[in-house]
């Protein structure tokens, strides 16, 4: 199985080119074209389309005034629409620029990459007074009319970053382009509650099947898929493509198509990273490609469709035709794709093994080494509750002992008071003792200090001799 990458996940860099051989990057949803090819043949077949139904066909004449009244009435809604945009049916060239809009031109021009707030504090500046009344009769207008189907909208949209960026021209492509990356952010973050998932189109119906899809191929393992994936002797602590799970599920907390394109950019690096730690040869597309449909089987992104749909309606054309950006954004539509059509020769597996994963009759290999990160992790956690008991045993045995050891040291302490009063009394009742018999003897030395002095007083007395 491992060796098999001659399956339905290989698709080659060609492939990922647009049919109509112009250099960019196609797109499943264009049919295979880029955004500018396949808006060129659409617009083509919309104009060369006759209206083929003959006038005798039995329709009531009533009904085909109806229907020219109707078409009419929406050409001129449309009109007026761009005439409210650019003051004409039209969009305008660049004229002549006074002094103040040559510097204000300046002031884009020598703006920081990435700088969205300088980018607004010079659109709000005087000197760019025109392009500011632009932006807010558009996005005014816009909100007025956000009842207009999702691909009109999508339509006015691209006409006015093709518009906008006119004023431009002098200026080198690459500022052009971070021009309007702010442009588009201001635009889209104001439309956003009016354009994602409109009720003119069916992306929540196709956001529920194919969450429902994702939900059912649950059980497909990395190694079906013949995604790299750590051996249990490399030292991972967790699943290397959890990072890249975590950036695409962030694309729908995103309004600015550009925002939710750098989402994917960063899935599709984090994926490129886990396959480097997994894989000890270089990673070649078709392990790039195969990791991407592991991660978003795995994250099963909220309304994945009408993301992608939104980018693809309201995005700018070069971040999708080419860059990084267009080349992760056509790996994800092809990943889509590939779960879309998804069975059981591209996981190389029998029809009847495919049937059966698919109605829960059977169950994977036990070889899923996320399934034996899982029974590490609960073996682990296991044994720090089992570490955990025996700490509380501990502590618990420690407090005993601390317990009888104060009062151990309690009762050594009132016998060493008592003790210590016993031999208080002992000495005060020593120092009594000496003091009477010193006062005795002091009164038999007056008393002979007494006769002596009485016999000295009284003189000699005669003796017989």
């Amino acid at each position: 199985m491992w060796t098999d990458k001659q399956r339905g996940i290989r698709v080659s860099q060609q492939e990922l080119l647009c049919k109509n051989a112009c250099g960019y990057y196609g797109n499943p949803a264009w049919q295979g074209f880029c955004s500018k090819c396949w808006r060129e043949r659409a617009r083509q077949a919309a104009a060369s389309t006759p209206d083929t139904r003959p006038s005798s066909d039995g329709t009531p004449l009533t009904f085909s005034k109806f229907e020219e009244k109707k078409n009419t009435e929406k050409g001129r809604r449309i009109n007026t629409m761009r005439r409210l945009f650019w003051g004409g049916p039209s969009p305008p060239k660049r004229q002549d620029s006074s002094e103040g809009f040559t510097n204000v031109l300046k002031a884009y021009q020598s703006l920081e990459p990435g700088n969205f707030t300088g980018f607004l504090k010079i659109l709000r500046s005087p000197s760019s007074q025109r392009l500011q009344s632009r932006c807010t009769a558009f996005l005014n207008t816009m909100e007025a009319y956000h009842d207009l189907p999702v691909q009109k909208q999508s339509d006015l949209v691209q006409d006015f970053y093709q518009s906008f960026a006119e004023y431009f021209n002098s200026f080198p492509e690459a500022q052009v382009t971070q021009i309007m990356e702010h442009v588009e952010k201001l635009i889209m973050t104001r439309l956003h509650k009016w354009a994602f998932c409109h009720d003119s189109c069916d992306d929540e119906q196709k956001d529920l099947a194919l969450q429902r899809r994702i939900r059912s191929l649950n059980w497909v393992t990395p190694e079906m898929l013949c995604v790299p994936f750590p051996d249990k002797e490399t030292t991972v602590t967790s699943d290397p493509f959890l990072p890249a799970i975590t950036a695409i599920i962030e694309m729908d907390a995103k309004r600015a198509p550009q925002d939710k394109l750098a989402c994917v950019s960063k899935c599709c690096q984090h994926v490129f990273e886990a396959l480097s730690i997994s894989n000890s040869e270089p990673t070649n597309a078709d392990d790039f490609l195969s990791g991407l449909i592991y991660v978003v089987l795995k994250a099963n992104p909220p309304r994945l469709h009408s993301n992608m749909q939104y980018v693809i309606r309201f995005g700018l054309p070069h971040s999708l035709m080419a860059g990084e950006s267009g080349y992760y954004f056509t790996n994800l539509s092809c990943a889509v794709a590939f779960i879309e059509k998804l069975d059981g020769p591209a996981l190389n597996l029998s029809p009847e093994d495919f049937e059966g994963y698919m109605l829960r009759q059977r169950a994977p290999p036990g070889g899923n080494k996320r399934e034996q990160v899982a029974s590490d992790t609960q073996h682990l956690l296991e044994e720090l509750k089992g570490r955990q008991e025996n700490l509380d045993q501990g502590m618990d045995a420690l407090n005993v002992q601390l317990k009888k050891w104060v009062e151990a040291v309690n009762s050594q302490l009132d016998e060493a008071s008592a003790q210590f009063a016993q031999v208080q009394k002992e000495i005060t009742a020593q120092a009594d003792v000496p003091s009477s018999s010193q006062a005795s003897l002091q009164g038999e030395d007056k008393e002979q200090s007494r006769v002596v002095l009485t016999d000295l007083h009284e003189g000699p007395k005669d003796t017989d001799c």
